[in-house]
């Protein structure tokens, strides 16, 4: 099987969870947040682990006892921005798997899937998507009359007929490292936020002629990311149901 890295996005502060911890440091069944998302990359094979740091990036550091490689992201612009502050150590070669450290019910079996589907299809990269009842704030996934992946639009810029997709993007993805390197030079943050998002690059490499396909989730609570103190507690519920 070819060799994948991970990349997970850890820098947030978290405001909602209105606690001073940073959020991929609250705990799920004992364990951090952020544990179980490097767990389910190594047990789906990533050689390698980055770790994006930032709020509180020394505290985070200390608190992670599995082996992995850290990134800093200094100031929080974005989850584009994020990713650039590891390129020097995700390189060109190969393939990166990109996780989000506030989703701690990812399984690696997912994460395989996805690998998978972006190898045999050759892909630039390919997005970890879901089916919800209730898409409100997400990006939607976009595809034509056939199926096949157009765009993902954010939430704020969906016209009325894609607010009734139901598909969303989870914000995980695997891309050619390669493309992921040229893409980032290319996305600029003109927008409303004044960040760079990693989901432009999807738009900047189709623009190169690489393919992007999508994986859809079977069991979307594993894309649950955790933003409030409510969440977290549904996330050790599932967590709990998923160890009978």
């Amino acid at each position: 099987m070819d060799k994948f890295k991970a990349v997970i996005l850890a820098a947030g502060k978290g405001t909602r969870m209105e606690s001073d911890l940073p959020k991929v440091l609250h705990r799920v069944n004992g364990e951090t947040m952020v544990h179980y998302t490097i767990k389910a990359a190594k047990d789906a094979g990533a050689t390698e682990v980055i770790v994006i740091v930032g709020y509180q990036g020394q505290l985070v550091k200390h608190e992670v006892v599995d082996v992995v490689q850290f990134a800093e992201q200094h100031e929080q612009l974005g989850t584009g921005h994020a990713v650039m502050c590891a390129r020097d150590k995700i390189g060109t070669n190969g393939d990166v798997v990109v996780l989000c450290g506030d989703t701690p019910l990812i399984r690696p079996e997912t994460i395989k899937k996805l690998y998978e589907k972006h190898k045999r299809e050759s892909n630039g990269v390919t997005i970890l998507s879901a089916m919800i009842d209730d898409p409100t704030g997400y990006g939607r996934i976009v595809r034509d009359e056939d199926g096949n992946f157009l765009r993902i639009t954010e939430h704020k810029d969906c016209t009325e007929n894609e607010l009734k997709i139901k598909e969303i993007n989870s914000g995980m993805y695997v891309f050619n490292a390669e493309a992921l390197s040229f893409s980032l030079d290319k996305i600029t943050n003109n927008n409303s936020q004044g960040e760079y998002y990693l989901t432009d690059t999807v738009a900047v490499i189709k623009s190169t002629g690489l393919k992007a396909g999508v994986v859809v989730v079977d069991d979307t609570t594993e894309i649950l990311g955790v933003n409030t103190k409510a969440q977290l507690a549904e996330a050790e519920r599932i967590m709990q149901e998923r160890m009978k």
